[in-house]
């Protein structure tokens, strides 16, 4: 199943940089979620396994890291 998100997702890729997710991939329960990721720095789109992303901090949520 392709997600497109509604807004997009303010996201850290682990070796690659900052980015926005703008979609996710959901292959079923025997697979990994896949986000759909367009990198700040050089306009990159990834498709990058959950284990790889880290949503950003947002002091107004209370995500502080």
């Amino acid at each position: 199943m392709y997600t497109e998100l509604k807004q997009s997702l303010p996201v850290h890729v682990i070796d690659k940089g900052d980015g926005y997710a703008i979609a996710v991939i959901d292959y079923g329960q025997e697979h990994d979620l896949i986000w759909v990721v367009v990198l700040n720095e050089s306009g990159e789109i990834w498709s990058v396994r959950n284990q790889e992303v880290r949503v950003k901090s947002n002091w107004t949520m209370g995500r502080r890291f």
